[in-house]
């Protein structure tokens, strides 16, 4: 195909070819662009440059007390917002924030102008939209800010996974500072949608205090008609270098897996388990947890939450009335009885730390996983792993929450953002018409029942859903790990549901040599991969999604184990147990480990105990209590050594996370902690 070059004479620059530019060779080629155009352009309207111009018409609504005792920035608040085309007779009306990840620019018919990182930001604006028009006409102003946020699925085995969870601490002091920098505001409005920006935004709400917060979930995006959903697709790279499927179905199915422009992914990853843990917390609404993106249902939440933020602010509730220990527990509850994401375990402790309540412990988390069943069949847990948006049609976290009332697992006397308790909002949604007509769309569009997709306890159990989580402990996780287990293949579950595995070590210190063993073939039926190098100090604790991705897509690969300093997507399944501490580059005995150390793993699903210990090298088996006293001997691996990428920010934000409690107290940052040992050093 001919491409028309600029024909202004290359003589006249220096260094400049007459040649296309390919980026790393892909894509469509880019025009080489001429000095000129980069230093001029050629219309002489630009000229026409206006110096003064007549300003708002109208007065600020001042009186002789504001001048003498308002401070100089809120009067030239009002100027600001007269400068902006604020009717200046309306400037005195309670002013509310509404934060947002919103990424990407869009035409009002919807056309990328400029695309976000992912779809779940992409949409946002139009929530942000609707919640400021119902402010103004019930009479208040609304201001709106944002702080964008990075899809986790685009940087899944890139670089842009070393920042990905020390994001989230960083998006959530840019989202406070925004709100402290509004000091005129009666209240905040966050609407979040994915695996950062969304904990993040629920941190910052949590810090509101006194002031009322409410949270808006920026919903779900659609199943295709035919193809595969998007964690699947996710797996087009492994399955193509064994030879599973084609060039052309990879290119088709990997076009139209995210089939609406809008929404978090279609399974219970992070995301949509952030969008559930915010309505189970209370800070949102009930029903509007995975909600499909773009559709009216959708932008209702947003101006009911404009509604609800207002009568907050009537009744003089704050996000402190709201965000109680009972409701911590609730959402811990709530998030068993889903089966959802593992870096739960992460963001329920920042969230509770940031509104100064006590983090849940590994105890906490036990006794809850112990005590709760798993009621949801969603995508990736199964047994028929339902759509997000399919959970929401059939009642999503209210009716989840009914069964749990039933059960008596929740404290139901806690207050809400409606300003009701708990009680109430269910006793509404029990015999609402949104819970009949939503059961009856699902069954008409898609044949599906209901209480196929949200189960009583009774149903689930012989359906064979089993608790969520347990957190194995051995010689090789001293202070914890963590794995999903009722993610696990149930073909490899014994009839006393129990997993068990003993095998070789497949030792890998990065991502990319895992990766790479997995799709030549190389990691075989029976393997122990034990990736290290993971944790905070080694890669900011990145996201190995496309290990366990590969990993459950490849036929002989589900009987391969895997252990790891790093943590998994909340899609993640099969026998993965992450989170193990002490980290390599901590002095964890997980780095001694050697190529073709026997380790056995005990996963019971029953007790939802499990250990992970190394019995035996490449020569001998010798047990759990000799594989202790051999890892304490051993030197630590020399290759051991962070991400050579590891930018400072991120080695940063681990020494701060390390100060503060670790992993297990949720990467925060603890202010005191942090003071504290730095004066001891004084």
């Amino acid at each position: 195909m001919a491409h028309k070059l600029y024909s202004i004479p290359l003589a006249n620059y220096s260094n400049l070819e007459s040649v296309f530019i390919l980026e790393n060779g892909k894509g469509s080629p880019i025009e080489t662009i001429p000095l000129m155009s980069v230093l001029e352009t050629a219309d002489a309207g630009l000229f026409s440059v206006a110096t003064h111009t007549r300003g708002p018409a109208g007065l600020l609504p001042l009186s002789p007390e504001m001048l003498l005792t308002e401070p100089s920035g809120n009067l030239f608040g009002l100027s600001q917002s007269a400068g902006m085309g604020w009717d200046p007779g309306r400037l005195l009306d309670p002013e509310f924030l509404i934060l947002s990840t919103h990424g990407g620019l869009r035409a009002e018919s919807g056309e990328p102008i400029a695309l976000g990182f992912h779809t779940g930001h992409w949409e946002v604006g139009l929530l942000v939209a609707e919640a400021a028009r119902e402010l103004k006409a019930l009479r208040a102003i609304p201001f709106a800010g944002a702080c964008t946020d990075p899809c986790d699925g685009r940087t899944q085995g890139t670089t842009g996974m070393l920042d990905s969870l020390p994001f989230r601490n960083d998006a959530a002091i840019v989202l406070r500072r925004l709100m402290r920098s509004l000091p005129t505001s009666k209240g905040v409005i966050g609407i979040g949608t994915c695996d950062k920006g969304l904990p993040a935004m629920m941190m910052a709400l949590a810090s509101s205090g006194k002031s009322p917060a409410v949270l808006v979930p920026g919903g779900v995006t659609l199943l295709p008609e035919s193809g595969e959903d998007a964690g699947k697709v996710q797996t087009i790279g492994a399955r193509f270098a064994q030879n599973q499927i084609s060039l052309e179905y990879a290119a088709e199915v990997g076009c139209r897996a995210c089939a609406s422009p809008g929404g978090g992914c279609q399974f219970l990853g992070t995301a949509a388990t952030s969008q559930v843990v915010g309505e189970a917390l209370g800070l949102a609404l009930p029903h509007t947890a995975l909600a499909p993106s773009g559709q009216p249902i959708w932008l209702d939440a947003a101006r009911r939450s404009a509604r609800a933020v207002l009568r907050l602010h009537q009744l003089q509730m704050g996000a402190e009335d709201v965000l109680t220990q009972p409701a911590i527990r609730n959402a811990m509850v709530v998030h068993a009885a889903f089966g959802g994401s593992t870096n739960l375990l992460l963001h329920i402790p920042a969230i509770a730390h940031a509104a100064k309540l006590q983090r849940p412990s590994v105890s906490d988390w036990t006794e809850v996983n112990r005590q709760t069943p798993r009621l949801v069949d969603a995508l990736p847990n199964g047994p028929r792993n339902f759509a997000t948006v399919q959970v929401f049609l059939a009642g999503g976290v209210p009716e989840v929450m009914l069964h749990l009332r039933a059960a008596g697992l929740l404290d139901t006397s806690v207050k809400t953002v409606s300003g009701e308790t708990v009680d109430a909002c269910l006793d509404w949604w029990k015999d609402g018409e949104r819970r009949y007509e939503l059961r009856r769309v699902l069954k008409q569009r898609d044949g599906i029942d209901a209480d196929d997709v949200i189960m009583s306890p009774s149903r689930a159990r012989s359906s064979g859903l089993t608790s969520t989580i347990c957190f194995p402990i051995g010689n090789l996780a001293p202070e914890g790990s963590v794995i999903k287990s009722t993610a696990i293949d149930p073909s490899l579950i014994d009839d006393q549901n129990v997993y068990r595995h003993v095998g070789p070590a497949r030792v890998f210190v990065s991502e990319a040599s895992a990766m790479e063993a997995i799709k030549s073939g190389t990691v075989t039926r029976g393997d122990v991969i034990v990736l290290i190098c993971g944790g905070p100090a080694g890669a900011g604790m990145q996201e190995i999604y496309q290990i366990t991705a590969a990993l459950k897509q490849l036929p002989h690969c589900k009987h391969v184990a895997v252990l790891t300093d790093a943590r998994f997507s909340g899609v993640s399944t099969g026998a993965c147990i992450g989170h193990i501490s002490p980290e390599a580059l901590a002095g964890g005995p997980i780095g001694n480990v050697q190529e073709g150390d026997q380790i056995e793993i005990t996963i019971d699903r029953d007790k939802l105990s499990g250990s992970v210990n190394l019995i035996g090298d490449a020569r001998e088996l010798f047990g759990a209590e000799e594989g202790s006293r051999r890892l304490a001997e051993r030197m630590p691996r020399p290759d051991l050594s962070p991400h050579p990428q590891l930018p400072d920010d991120t080695r940063l934000w681990a020494a701060l996370v390390k100060a503060s409690g670790g992993v297990w107290a949720g990467c925060v940052y603890d202010v005191d902690m942090i003071i504290s040992r730095l004066e001891k050093q004084k």
